[in-house]
């Protein structure tokens, strides 16, 4: 058994425990300074949370996106981890439509203890807001709220990340053998040049957890997403005057129009796949036949395998053309794997129910794919170890531009929470 640390932060934290309002259904396990330690963390977790509201890290920002990286490794160097800042390799890249011609670097921390269990730890720094928009929504607080661009996808995830390892050292619990976060800069657009390390990092260690929000509506883990494609159409036809020649034209828009109905009906409810034309352009003037034609399709799947499928039966009917003499190009952008539901992660969500328990908190299990995909997934394509998400704070409005927000209340439970499991899953007494 370890001699107890005694310093004056965990003085304070006992003292903060005797009045703590979840401290009385902790006891009892013996846990009790993870939960004053919490309580303690709340406050600077919210100055936290300000710091890096205020530093505008749009996924094409790399100017905001290396201020807050340097910020997010100074914290990560302090805290004791061994930091690296990683560069994406260009000839590892994914490129897609809207990948950045320079995407930010990620912060690697590693934590290296006595142990013998690795956990990862993974969030993103990357918003979907254009810079200036700072200056007319700063971080605030009203009530139980705190609003800011990006603060709950994914900057409360950074935070949770920083201060549950404060807890940690404040402990000096160190019976993992480690404890890696890697925080990326292109999630929102699909994680082009981090997704090779994710799969990397995620075969190597005995556990994931992903730090997006759970939802302010149900306060839960997600043990499956869907994956995430593209199918991009380009039709390539002969320009002409619409009114004097008509005929000596090609109409792409024609091709187009003809693909998108005999492409319609590629979704199959039994699998969980699901193809919808989405976004279309055609032409340059009123009066021109079409040269060029275009359409997008959004793409998910439950499964890995189905992708090939998918893509594989657009491919067979596009080959039925409309009009001789076009020509039809296909991009199948796979954006985001799913992730798929394992006995693993179900094993492991269920001892964080027994955990959040002990709190008087009950979590729910989301076990049907909803909503966007996760990096989660990346890091579960090369392991059988449980790969979870959601283990954020509380929030809404993602993405809203005036209405996000992270729910205060929910800071304390959620730093129990994953605090708990990276010591439980380090002892080997998570399942």
């Amino acid at each position: 058994m370890k001699p107890l640390i005694v310093c004056a932060r965990f003085v304070r934290a006992a003292a903060l425990f005797l009045c703590s309002g979840i401290a009385a259904h902790a006891f009892s396990v013996g846990l009790e300074p993870v939960v004053a330690l919490a309580q303690q963390e709340k406050a600077p977790l919210l100055d936290t949370l300000r710091d890096l509201v205020s530093i505008e890290s749009g996924s094409g920002d790399r100017e905001g996106l290396d201020k807050i990286a340097d910020l997010v490794a100074g914290r990560l160097q302090a805290l004791g981890g061994n930091v690296e800042m990683i560069e994406p390799d260009p000839a590892g890249i994914y490129r897609m439509v809207d990948t950045p011609k320079q995407i930010g670097k990620m912060v690697l921390a590693r934590f290296i203890g006595t142990g013998t269990k690795k956990i990862l730890l993974i969030a993103h720094m990357d918003t979907v807001y254009l810079r200036g928009m700072l200056a007319r929504q700063p971080y605030r607080v009203e009530g139980n709220r705190a609003y800011g661009l990006g603060i709950s996808d994914d900057k409360q995830g950074i935070a949770l990340i920083l201060h549950t390892l404060a807890i940690l050292k404040a402990m000096n619990f160190r019976d993992y053998a480690a404890v890696t976060v890697l925080i990326n800069a292109d999630e929102e657009v699909s994680s082009p040049g981090s997704r090779s390390l994710l799969t990397k990092l995620g075969g190597e260690h005995d556990a994931v957890f992903s730090c997006e929000a759970s939802r302010i509506e149900s306060d839960k883990l997600s043990l499956t997403t869907a994956g995430i494609a593209a199918v991009v159409l380009t039709v390539q036809g002969k320009a002409s005057h619409a009114g004097a020649a008509p005929e000596q034209g090609r109409n792409a828009l024609y091709e187009l129009a003809h693909q998108v109905l005999q492409t319609r009906d590629l979704s199959d409810s039994a699998t969980g796949v699901k193809m919808n034309w989405t976004v279309a352009s055609a032409g340059t003037n009123r009066n021109v036949i079409p040269a060029i034609a275009s359409a997008t399709a959004d793409v998910r799947v439950l499964r890995v395998a189905d992708y090939d499928g998918i893509e594989q039966k657009v491919k067979e009917r596009i080959k039925n053309q409309l009009i001789p003499d076009t020509r039809i190009e296909m991009t199948f952008e796979r954006r985001r794997p799913p992730l798929e539901l394992s006995p693993a992660a179900e094993a492991s969500a269920k001892h964080a129910q027994r955990i959040y328990a002990e709190i008087g908190k009950e979590l729910a299990i989301g076990t049907v794919a909803e909503g966007g995909g996760t990096d989660a997934a990346f890091a579960a394509l090369k392991t059988k170890a449980p790969v979870i998400e959601r283990f954020g704070l509380r929030g809404f409005g993602a993405h809203s531009n005036d209405a996000e927000y992270i729910d205060i209340d929910s800071i304390e439970p959620r730093l129990y929470l994953l605090t708990r499991m990276i010591m439980d899953v380090a002892q080997g007494t998570s399942r």
